[in-house]
């Protein structure tokens, strides 16, 4: 065969390809031995006593709310307090008319000094038979019948001093009084309107403190009573009072007592709270939330940046002894500030990814960077 210069120059052309073809495979091969595996952050799952804050809606009511409603019917003739005002006990708050209770008690009064007389005369008359039948100038029997009247006047007197009680009382009722210090709710009527036995004229309200009621499930029932031992315990955790605006109310409660039974409707039991009002903020009838502390032992949890999410499960990356990364899903009770507690589906030690769950797949391997337990994200 003959070589010229330009079959040489293919054949050297050729072997330069070839050589370059060899080395980029070599190159990708020891590229891809050589790929770096990712190093991520990877923390344990902790078990912890911790402390649980849940909400409630509550019902907010003044330590004594009493309807005031007359007692007598009558035009009302005066008003002496204005609604929203406070007022203390005993004081004057409505008068209806009052002459025909004055006319009533003045009758009774002059009916009973009637019968005082009369009375007074009897036992004269009494007096006058004994002397004359110890002359025996008149029969015995004169004087019993002189007697029998004297006990007649006796009883006429109570029947009159019981009317006259009663027609001062039903004078009485024409002045109503604050029976508490409190604050006056709305007052529907005004001067010179008709009254009538029963009419409702206003409510006072004794806010110094307030009554916060609010239902629990049978479950947190059982937790909170068993993480307090004795009935002392139960009855003196502090609660807050979250107010219809989201602030915290200035002043921490307590639990004072909770209901015999469980209302079989919703399957929870009402408690009840007792918080300060110094300043009247709370008024009968607000709503708000009892933020109450439950005391949980060995809470096992979980970061929430290591969860996530698919089709309403939650999961998370766990890492072996071999630094693969597998994806175990598990059920959590609740949450607690930045963490979950974990009902099931996880155990105390178990490694998990602690941030970068989006860089990985299940079965990849992972260079792990162990992250303390001071580095996750307080309590």
């Amino acid at each position: 065969m003959n070589y010229t210069p330009y079959t040489s120059l293919s054949l050297l052309q050729t072997l330069v390809l070839l050589l370059l073809m060899a080395a980029c495979t070599a190159d990708g091969k020891t590229d891809s031995k050589a790929a770096p595996q990712k190093a991520l952050p990877v923390t344990r799952v902790m078990a912890t006593d911790t402390v649980l804050h849940r909400e409630y809606v509550a019902d907010i009511q003044a330590l004594r709310n009493v309807e005031l409603r007359a007692r007598v019917e009558g035009f009302l003739e005066k008003i002496y307090v204005d609604e929203g005002q406070p007022v203390k006990k005993g004081q004057l708050l409505f008068r209806l008319n009052d002459e025909e209770y004055r006319a009533e008690v003045a009758k009774a009064t002059a009916n009973l000094e009637s019968a005082v007389a009369e009375s007074k005369a009897r036992e004269l008359e009494v007096e006058r038979l004994k002397t004359l039948v110890e002359k025996k100038v008149i029969a015995e029997s004169e004087l019993k019948v002189a007697q029998a009247r004297l006990k007649a006047t006796h009883a006429r007197i109570e029947e009159a001093r019981s009317a006259q009680t009663n027609a001062q009382q039903r004078l009485s009722y024409t002045s109503i009084r604050a029976p508490f210090d409190g604050i006056i709710d709305r007052i529907p009527f005004k001067m010179g309107s008709l009254i009538n036995h029963g009419t409702l004229l206003t409510t006072v309200s004794d806010v110094s403190g307030v009554y916060v009621y609010f239902n629990v499930s049978e479950g947190e029932y059982l937790e909170h009573v068993k993480s307090r031992l004795t009935e002392e315990e139960q009855q003196s955790t502090s609660v807050n009072l979250v107010l219809a605006d989201g602030t915290l109310y200035a002043h921490a409660g307590s639990i004072e007592t909770m209901q015999g039974e469980f209302q079989a409707s919703t399957g929870s039991i009402a408690f009840r709270a007792r918080f300060p009002n110094p300043n009247a903020l709370l008024k009968h009838g607000a709503t708000g939330k009892v933020r109450m502390a439950s005391r949980i032992e060995g809470a096992l949890l979980v970061p929430q940046k290591s969860v996530f999410e698919i089709q309403d499960k939650y999961y998370v990356f766990t890492v072996d002894s071999a630094n693969l990364v597998h994806m175990k899903n598990f059920v959590p009770q609740t949450r607690l500030s930045h963490y979950y507690i974990v009902a099931s589906g996880l155990q105390a030690g178990d490694r998990i990814v602690f941030e970068g769950i989006q860089e990985i797949q299940d079965g990849m391997k992972i260079v792990p960077k162990p992250v303390g337990k001071d580095s996750v994200v307080a309590l």
